[in-house]
């Protein structure tokens, strides 16, 4: 086994990205990298170091004959048994979830859209002489639809994935090569990444601007209608960061970088037994809400809120598993 192999291996022990290990070395993230892609050989002084925070001998480090055996000490590195993942099985999740991320940003886009039919009932009435009850059926069954079809998505793409369910939540060592093809990938994808990421929150943060305009300006739109307008930017918006966001968090995943370190994994294992149950529950509440009342064109405020809240709670998670 050589450097390279010895340094991916012993930062992975410790569940640490090369961000962590560069901030620890006193180097630049890039330096790590090529250290791991035997692009280049750490000096000295850097290598005494990682034996000392490595917990082994400079031996097993420089030596390529010399195994596991000349490890100082041990308590320090996980005890669970890492899931092997091979050249094949890497490059064919990045190619499902390539495939897979456009197809539930749409099933989100349906979600987000889905009431607009149903908000601007009254102003269709008004506007076409239809009577509001018939429009406002018309509007549930379009809701009703919309939501059908994008679960019906959520399941293809889940059935497609969930045997990579692993890489959120075990810990895993990667064959020889597969760091280098994934980080590759990752940085080719990263200036798609940022902008797709930058529209998607700028169309975010800009939707509320057509609710403020017209609500100012003029009292002749009604209120679902900009509503329906806000719910429109958005959903074109998210989107936008869902794709951003598909082979990023893919890559972060096989490289156990940011939010899919050891211990972000312990989190996520957590997250993913509580998330379920918790957005059922918000869809009954909103469900529950919005037809006892009848104010679809103020309930869809259940969704920030819940998003929200869901984040701080996988945020404290994180924290406390860490």
């Amino acid at each position: 086994m050589i450097l390279a192999d010895k340094i991916i291996n012993e930062r992975k022990k410790l569940g640490w990205s090369q961000e962590e290990l560069a901030e620890k070395l006193e180097v630049s993230r890039q330096s790590v990298s090529k250290w791991e892609s035997a692009q280049s050989t750490p000096d000295l002084s850097r290598i005494l170091k990682m034996a000392e925070i490595f917990g082994v001998s400079t031996d097993y480090l420089l030596k390529d004959e010399v195994g596991e055996s000349e490890v100082k000490e041990d308590v320090s590195f996980s005890d669970e048994k890492l899931r092997p993942v091979s050249m094949e099985e890497a490059s064919k999740y990045l190619e499902e979830v390539r495939v897979a991320t456009p197809k539930t940003a749409i099933g989100v886009m349906l979600c987000i859209i889905s009431p607009i039919v149903l908000l601007m009932s009254s102003d269709l009435s008004e506007r076409f002489g239809i009577e509001e009850n018939v429009l406002s059926a018309i509007g549930i069954a379009t809701l009703l639809v919309l939501i059908a079809t994008a679960v019906f998505i959520f399941i293809l793409n889940g059935r497609s994935l969930d045997k990579y369910d692993f890489l959120e939540i075990e810990p895993i060592d990667t064959a020889y090569g597969v760091d280098g093809m994934v980080r590759e990938k990752k940085e080719k994808y990263d200036k798609k990444h940022i902008l797709f990421k930058g529209i998607g929150v700028g169309l975010c943060i800009v939707s509320a601007i057509p609710l403020l305009v017209s609500s100012i300006m003029t009292k002749e739109i009604d209120g679902g209608v900009r509503v329906s307008f806000l719910l429109a930017i958005v959903a074109i918006g998210v989107s936008f960061i869902i794709n951003a966001n598909g082979i990023t968090e893919a890559c972060d995943k096989l490289l156990q970088e940011g939010d899919y370190t050891i211990s972000g994994k312990k989190a996520n294992a957590i997250i993913n037994k509580i998330s379920g149950v918790y957005w059922a529950l918000s869809v009954i509440i909103y469900l529950v809400w919005s037809f006892t009342t009848n104010d679809w064109q103020f309930t869809w405020i259940v969704w920030p809120v819940v998003g929200i809240l869901y984040g701080g709670i996988c945020g404290m998670i994180k924290a406390f598993t860490k």
